[in-house]
Parts: structure tokens; C-alpha cells; sequence
């Protein structure tokens, strides 16, 4: 399964998840769930995710370190402050509290499967190798943070 690692850029696998709570949401509309202020909190819930993962970006931008989740292994610095004080992945759980948003919005159960499907994705064929670059790359220093900062939250 390793062919399929830090293949797919993160954000087409949102979108794919997105896809799916709505694609499942037209196979069973029956399950559908409306209530008031429904959309607006889904909204609430997405812009949240759209802030957790700005903030990775920005603390990686400031430390002048790669972005890029395609190769890892560029990774000039280990960024251990900010938001990655309280996450070791908050681009990923910035795009995972969007799903939720998502599901919310659709006011359908499918969604949560989608947002199952992407943490389950990223967190093996996203995390996991990233994860081993930066043990590579920092040794000592990369241990410590993982002991230290847990995955998601």
C-alpha cells in the first residue's frame, strides 16, 4: 500500500470526501436531517477549520519551512510553537473541522462518512509517511515533539 503515500495532494482528498457525504446524501435523502440555523452553523464550523489551517500555514511560512505535503522530506525546520503547540497536524484537522462543517450543511449522516474516510486516508497515506520523514530529518527532536503534541488534538 505504500504506492499510494503522499500521493494524492490532501485537498483533492477533501474534496473527495466532500463528494461522497453529498453523493450519499442523494442516495438516501430519507436520512436528511433540517433544523434551524442549520446552514449558518455549518458555515461556523467550516470558517473554524479554515482558521486551524491557515494558522499551520502561517507558523510554517514564518519558519521559512516547505508547505508542500508531496515531499516531506524538504522540510528545512521542525515548527513546534503556535497552533502546533496543541496539534502536530493542524492543516489536516483544519480540513477535517471543514468536513464536519460540511456535514452539518448537508444535515446528512453520509457526511460523517466522508469525514471518517479522510481521517482514515490522511492519517495513513498522509501522516504516517510525513511523520517518518520528520523522524529522519530531526531525530531527537521530532521524538520529544511527538511525545509531547498529540496527532489530531
Amino acid at each position: 500500500m505504500r504506492f499510494l503515500e503522499i500521493r494524492i495532494p490532501p485537498p483533492l482528498v477533501v474534496l473527495a470526501s466532500g463528494a461522497l457525504g453529498w453523493a450519499l446524501m442523494q442516495l438516501t435523502p430519507g436520512l436528511s436531517v433540517v433544523f434551524t440555523g442549520q446552514a449558518a452553523l455549518g458555515l461556523l464550523v467550516a470558517a473554524l477549520g479554515v482558521a486551524i489551517a491557515a494558522a499551520g500555514i502561517l507558523a510554517f511560512q514564518k519558519a521559512r519551512t516547505t508547505v508542500s505535503p508531496i515531499d516531506p522530506g524538504a522540510a528545512s525546520s521542525l515548527v513546534v510553537t503556535g497552533i502546533y503547540n496543541y496539534t502536530r497536524n493542524p492543516m489536516y484537522l483544519g480540513m477535517a473541522v471543514m468536513l464536519l462543517g460540511w456535514t452539518l450543511i448537508l444535515g446528512h449522516p453520509g457526511g460523517l462518512a466522508g469525514l471518517a474516510l479522510f481521517v482514515a486516508y490522511i492519517g495513513r497515506f498522509q501522516i504516517q509517511p510525513e511523520e517518518r520523514a520528520l523522524q529522519t530529518l530531526f531525530g531527537d527532536a521530532f521524538t520529544a515533539y511527538r511525545a509531547r503534541v498529540r496527532r489530531w488534538i
